[in-house]
């Protein structure tokens, strides 16, 4: 049954230790979109109080890879997800917890087609971080490819 299968948050804290050590929260977690928060821990605070640049880059990355593994599990035995490049905007302060929210940038069924074909398929990922105020402070935008096993 599915309820004994690790959800895709439990699979990411088993296997990324950043995820246990950021003490990342998963909600939502499904092909259309991940929500990851990062808890307000002063462990991890900056020197203006709010979670540090590095921690907030590793939450949006986090829910990107949530998506990633929702969207693509079946995959798995035949081709891993590899980030490519990210590039991260930070817009406003963020102060306790903020969430990350990650959306796919293209159908999961062209992805698999390109892999279907031998190919190296990439595809964006958005992500957006927001305060608990709901204010946007950062917005990611991460390439991920499925490399075929060798």
């Amino acid at each position: 049954m599915s309820e004994t299968l690790p959800s895709t948050g439990e699979l990411l804290a088993a296997t990324v230790p950043m995820v246990r050590t950021l003490n990342l929260q998963f909600g939502e977690t499904s092909a259309e979109r991940a929500v990851v928060t990062l808890p307000d821990q002063p462990d991890f605070h900056n020197h203006v109080g709010g979670p540090h640049a590095g921690a907030m880059f590793t939450l949006a990355e986090s829910a990107s890879g949530a998506i990633v593994l929702s969207a693509f599990g079946d995959q798995l035995s035949r081709a891993v997800p590899l980030a490519v490049r990210a590039e991260i905007a930070y817009a406003k302060l963020a102060m306790g917890p903020v969430t990350a929210t990650a959306e796919l940038g293209r159908p999961v069924a062209d992805v698999v087609a390109e892999l279907d074909k031998g190919e190296r398929p990439e595809f964006p990922v958005r992500v957006t971080i927001r305060r608990e105020d709901g204010a946007v402070t950062g917005e990611m935008s991460i390439i991920w490819t499925l490399r075929l096993n060798r």
